[in-house]
């Protein structure tokens, strides 16, 4: 769970320090450094909100029934997955053009005054810490209770994301934030298509859905449930030695069709025809008037 809680606390936690430096640069390069306060305002109150959220989530399920904890537990891990999905595919086509819509609308912002900024700024946080708050969530479930390794693991890679956002602010790291976003966006497809997995698991022990007893594989012989293999494939991929036919079913349909579209290179718009006007004219044929 270490390495992949990380792994998503440093996309989500650079997505949302990419929104804040961009935001804080063009007050900075514009002279209008008074907005600042107002960019924090809304930065903060995001990251309050989704500590809340991940907060409520976490331990206000914890006195409901099992059933009722797995139906929740897994109808967030599948509502992650959607969020995940959404957020690298965007990610895709926005990576060289965020900068541009962003300082557009915070132009816009600051002739409608403090609130308006403020707003900005907690719209381009607000989204990742969402995403964070479900994604904790369901990261936690899957751990169990009283296993610390997701909130290290979130920790880890949020801080790294920080002080990546500070670093680049001050232009002494420069990422090539194509590459970056393409294969972290691969890393993430599998860590979602497990999470997928282990959600649908969830809601067959909640008798939600059948299959609960219907395996594709049992491979707890080979990989011993206990091992520290076991525990290093669940932690990063949520694999389980014993799967359902479901669960195999989604993740392979899932990591297919997703990979697919996300490896598939983007479409360049073809050239539209030259209009009549601007055609050169056919050179005048002997004896015709030019």
């Amino acid at each position: 769970m270490l390495v992949s809680n990380a792994l998503i606390g440093l996309r989500e936690g650079l997505e949302a320090a990419l929104v804040v430096v961009i935001l804080v640069a063009f007050l900075v390069k514009t002279d209008r450094r008074w907005a600042l306060r107002y960019v924090w305002v809304g930065v903060a109150t995001a990251v309050v909100l989704s500590a809340g959220l991940a907060a409520l989530l976490t331990f206000g399920t914890r006195q409901l029934s099992f059933e009722t904890q797995e139906l929740i537990g897994g109808s967030a891990s599948i509502l992650a997955v959607a969020f995940v999905t959404a957020m690298v595919f965007w990610m895709k086509t926005a990576a060289r053009t965020i900068s541009g819509e962003l300082k557009g609308r915070l132009d816009k912002a600051l002739d409608l005054g403090p609130l308006a900024v403020a707003l900005v700024g907690f719209l381009g946080v607000g989204r990742e810490g969402l995403e964070t708050a479900i994604f904790f969530y369901a990261t936690t479930e899957a751990a169990g209770a009283g296993n610390n390794t997701p909130l290290l693991g979130w920790l880890i890679g949020l801080g790294g994301a920080i002080a990546l956002g500070w670093f680049i602010y001050r232009g002494a790291v420069k990422i090539n934030l194509g590459s970056f976003f393409k294969w972290t966006g691969i890393a993430l497809i599998l860590v979602a298509a497990g999470i997928l997995a282990y959600g649908l698991h969830d809601l067959q022990e909640a008798q939600f859905l059948p299959g609960l007893q219907t395996l594709a594989f049992d491979v707890s012989s080979v990989i011993r449930p206990d091992s520290w293999y076991a525990a290093l494939l669940k932690g990063i991929f949520n694999f389980t030695p014993a799967t359902t036919v479901l669960q195999a079913v989604a993740w392979t349909a899932y990591v297919v069709v997703v990979l697919t579209f996300f490896l598939r290179p983007a479409k360049t718009p073809a050239s539209a025809p030259a209009p009549a006007s601007s055609r050169p004219l056919a050179s005048s044929q002997p004896g015709e008037s030019a």
